[in-house]
């Protein structure tokens, strides 16, 4: 496809993808139950975190944790003493065990004692939030945060990327993504106002990276923080206010379509 096309194709396909339609089997369902701010960033947090693998087994997990939060999980991160901790004996999902959701719990009540707030613990490390080469350095700095805080076991640190060390951040992109994304169209949350959506950057999978090298949007071969710095930059080329919209099109061409 030449580049018009290209637009084209996948400004077509964005319109046809971020519907409200998937939610109910979706991650983000969790975070969409809830209307108090600090539910809202708890639960999405978690619900971004544990969100890989199967998406039967992600929701079991999240309903779970849930649960054992009472349904409440912002109420239960500030207010939590350490007995309340052994609501999550024998969690398992996966490699994300009951050391890492009290450490979760744990770090999560120091950022938002630290800052008010999760959106401030994450613009807290942002020098120039306007500037979308500074994410990466603004999510090392919330990994070292969150790995800072009184009780979290060293081998939490593999469910909280950090840019710096090369990792794509996924899960952390994702989640900034339906945390600052427009709610218009009843998909992402809109719920942070500090982040502009123009500086967001792909949640790099299987699925949006191979769809990406098949549109020549993507020419590195490693699944790495590089390829999503390239990736989005052509999605910016394509859309500079929004570009993390067209990762429904990817996702959906990859996943849904088979592209």
């Amino acid at each position: 496809m030449a580049p018009e096309e290209v637009k084209e194709f996948l400004l077509e396909k964005a319109e046809r993808y971020e519907v409200p339609d998937f939610i109910p089997q979706d991650p983000l369902s969790i975070p969409h139950r809830f209307t108090d701010r600090r539910d809202v960033e708890v639960a999405s947090f978690f619900a971004a975190s544990l969100a890989w693998g199967n998406r039967v087994s992600i929701l079991k997990s999240l309903e779970s944790l849930m649960e054992r939060m009472d349904h409440a999980p912002g109420s239960f991160v500030m207010e939590y003493e350490e007995s309340d901790l052994k609501v999550f004996d024998g969690f398992v999902h996966r490699t994300f065990q009951e050391v890492d959701a009290k450490g979760f719990v744990r770090a999560l009540a120091g950022l938002l004692r630290t800052h008010g707030s999760l959106e401030q613990a994450v613009m807290s490390g942002w020098e120039t939030p306007e500037d979308p080469d500074c994410l990466a350095s603004a999510l090392t700095s919330f990994h070292c945060a969150f790995m800072a805080q009184e009780g979290v076991a060293p081998r939490t640190q593999k469910h909280v990327a950090n840019p710096a060390k090369g990792s794509a951040a996924k899960r952390l992109n994702m989640w900034l993504r339906w945390m600052v994304r427009p709610s218009n169209r009843g998909v992402d949350l809109g719920l942070w106002k500090g982040i502009s959506p123009s500086v967001l950057h792909i949640p790099l999978d299987v699925h949006t990276s191979n769809v990406g090298r098949k549109l020549g949007l993507l020419t590195r071969t490693a699944n790495d923080w590089k390829a999503v710095a390239e990736l989005t930059a052509s999605l910016r080329a394509i859309d500079p206010v929004d570009p993390v919209r067209l990762d429904f099109a990817l996702f959906g061409l990859g996943a849904i379509e088979g592209f």
